[in-house]
């Protein structure tokens, strides 16, 4: 069987190497700038709306909200409905520094995709998004305390 996961991974863990390198700049670490884009995407975002996202579990997601916030990249606001409720917003610090990941994110994209067609290329983003919601059925199981049956 082919190691897919394999090849997944090491793709991910350099590409997430890279952008924690070129990130330091902005003062955005340890995947922090995942957080901030989804939230600069999606202002006023609850975390378990971002934890779906970006497929992480609540204590990863509340130290890297906290770290955002602490270093002034988002701010948490009351729901005007229901006060139990923080939605996430980016300050101008957040907004202000996402063109740049942005920029990286579609430089990566065009540097992974390099020599691809068209067509390879989109058959290679629909491949991954059948392969995730495969995982994302697992995940969804697991994280509610189910196990899984290898």
């Amino acid at each position: 069987m082919t190691e897919i996961l394999r090849e997944i991974g090491m793709i991910a863990r350099a590409l997430d190497s890279i952008s924690n390198i070129e990130f330091k700049e902005l003062d955005l670490t340890k995947g922090q700038y995942l957080y901030l884009v989804r939230i600069c995407e999606n202002p006023g975002i609850i975390q378990e709306q971002l934890l779906e996202l970006i497929k992480v579990d609540r204590s990863t997601a509340t130290r890297a909200i906290q770290k955002l916030e602490l270093n002034g990249f988002l701010e948490k606001k009351n729901d005007p409905d229901n006060k139990k409720i923080k939605r996430l917003f980016p300050t101008d610090k957040g907004q202000d520094a996402y063109p740049f990941i942005k920029r990286e994110n579609d430089y990566s994209n065009h540097v992974a995709l390099e020599g691809f067609t068209e067509k390879e290329a989109e058959l290679a983003a629909s491949l991954l998004q059948r392969i995730r919601k495969n995982v994302e059925k697992d995940w969804e199981s697991v994280k509610k305390g189910q196990k899984r049956h290898y």
